[in-house]
């Protein structure tokens, strides 16, 4: 459960969050954190909210989070073991794991989903093996975004990585919900979000349809199906701070940094919107 981000010389490091003292409150006024605005208090507060708390605030349908401790972990199991037994193992005093459990709060079905994908993927892979649908899922468990289009013919831009197109061109579609973020599920997007002038990508899967809440309930029920979420590269990378409304300096000199809306890869292509039946539950 960390997150990491490339430097100018292309070297992974480690993503440090601010403490809790050093976040605004105004950053949460971020279209980004939307979705969890019923917990803004949990996020503004001058206090860390304990995990117990956190618990009996939440109070997730058959799942509890319990704090992380050397106790715990000598059980020997697996994050996602743990989870399928009842526990969400959460970090006393950690943004990352917040929003981790703010997120099983808001899209209970989606995280369930994935939690049981994965632990089917353990099981067929054995010891520490990881599969390419194991990468797929902890991606989009991290960095995840569901994008809703009322018309798939809004993608062709996407498709070919057009940004000027998709994100100029068609604002009036964003603007009137023709295309939209319906979820930022990525719990390690919304850490990085509490530094502003950070450039966040979001991987995305698409739903077609014109409501936020069943588009993520037809996701959940494709990963629930196994039907997405098999390789990362069903997984489409949105450059977000390109979004209408998403940063304050949106001019031709910001859609034109090629380092941030970076042009398709020879041969990539990607899945069309899904369409379907909502998960149960």
């Amino acid at each position: 459960m960390t997150t990491a981000a490339a430097d100018a010389g292309g070297v992974r490091r480690r993503f440090v969050a601010p403490l809790r003292a050093e976040v605004a409150a105004a950053t949460f006024d971020h279209p980004l954190f939307a979705q969890i605005a019923d917990f803004r208090d949990l996020l503004t507060g001058f206090e860390w909210p304990s995990v117990s708390q956190l618990d009996q605030r939440l109070a997730l349908d058959g799942k509890r989070l319990v704090e992380q401790t050397e106790a715990l972990l000598a059980d020997g199991l697996h994050y996602e073991t743990r989870i399928a037994l009842g526990a969400v193992a959460t970090r006393a005093d950690n943004w990352h794991d917040l929003f981790n459990a703010l997120v099983w709060a808001r899209y209970p079905a989606l995280k369930r989903a994935l939690n049981a994908q994965q632990c089917r993927h353990m099981e067929g892979q054995g010891g520490h093996q990881r599969n390419r649908a194991q990468a797929a899922l902890t991606q989009f468990d991290e960095s995840g975004v569901v994008v809703r289009v009322t018309d798939p013919a809004l993608l062709q831009a996407w498709d070919v990585h057009d940004w000027h197109t998709l994100f100029v061109t068609l604002a009036d579609a964003w603007r009137d919900g023709k295309i939209a973020i319906a979820a930022v599920f990525g719990h390690a997007l919304m850490e990085q979000a509490l530094l502003p002038e950070r450039l966040l990508v979001g991987k995305c899967l698409v739903v077609q349809g014109d409501e936020d809440d069943q588009a993520v309930a037809v996701v959940a029920k494709a990963v629930e199906d196994g039907r997405v979420l098999c390789d990362p590269l069903e997984l489409r990378p949105l450059p977000l701070m390109g979004v209408p409304g998403w940063w304050a300096r949106q001019d031709a000199g910001f859609y034109a940094d090629a380092e941030y809306f970076r042009s398709l890869r020879e041969g990539r292509e990607y899945p069309g919107a899904l369409r379907g039946r909502a998960a149960r539950g």
